[in-house]
């Protein structure tokens, strides 16, 4: 007969807790529409598609100046990401890194209620 280990599950102490923004990326990325990369993300803020930017805090300064400087003239919210491109991409579920996030339509996340709250 083989004997059956149990399964030990590691409680998450509060700082491995998952950030609501995390929870909040993750969700729009499921449920919602939006698309990868600072090209596409400037030309449909341009054609005022876009809801949103997630940045993640080592992108480029010049793509950094572009997406502030688009953001400004369509009036798009730009949320900076705390983590690495790497853990962006790892939070939206993807196996690259992902520098920028824009977002169409949020689907059931609440992640405009983000841009609410840095006002």
């Amino acid at each position: 007969m083989v004997e059956r280990k149990k399964v030990i599950r590691k409680r998450k102490s509060r700082k491995e807790k998952e950030n609501p923004l995390q929870k909040a990326v993750r969700l729009v990325v499921e449920s919602g529409e939006v698309d990868f990369g600072t090209r596409k993300g400037i030309k449909k803020s341009l054609l005022g598609k876009a809801r949103m930017f997630v940045v993640a805090s080592n992108i480029p300064k010049d793509s950094m100046q572009d997406i502030t400087y688009y953001s400004k003239v369509s009036a798009i919210p730009v949320i900076i990401f705390e983590g690495s491109s790497k853990e962006l991409g790892s939070v939206c579920g993807k196996p690259y890194p992902v520098s920028i996030l824009t977002v169409y339509k949020e689907g059931v996340s609440e992640i405009l209620s983000f841009s609410k709250k840095g006002k």
